[in-house]
């Protein structure tokens, strides 16, 4: 297997480079992605109050500015408890989404100065 980061070959069963220290994906079986559709679940990083209008806007695939306006016309016109109660069952019932894991870059070793 190589790192996803510095493009090293190590072990099948690393959890972690041993070069530069990063965080291997978990092998997934036959090749395949452990899980293949969307999931509906509140953001964890576009936040405002709960990151549940983020969350539709993720699994819709729309601007996530458009979604936070369309809550606020169906918050304020039919009936406006219907979209303040629909926001509290979806903060209830939407699980938080993972924290992205960040990629970082190797360090460079030390280099020696010789005079």
């Amino acid at each position: 297997m190589n790192c996803c980061n510095c493009r090293r070959d190590i072990a099948d069963y690393s959890n972690f480079c041993y070069f530069c220290g990063v965080r291997q994906a978990p092998p997934t079986p036959q090749g395949r992605s452990p899980w293949q559709g969307k999931r509906l679940m509140r953001s964890s990083t576009d936040v405002k109050i709960a990151g549940v209008c983020a969350g539709f806007a993720e699994y819709l695939d729309w601007d996530v500015t458009l979604v936070r306006l369309l809550w606020a016309v169906l918050t304020v016109m039919p009936v406006p408890v219907l979209g303040v109660v629909a926001y509290i069952i979806s903060w209830a019932v939407m699980p938080v989404a993972p924290l992205p894991v960040a990629q970082t870059a190797p360090e460079a070793p030390p280099q020696s100065v010789t005079t």
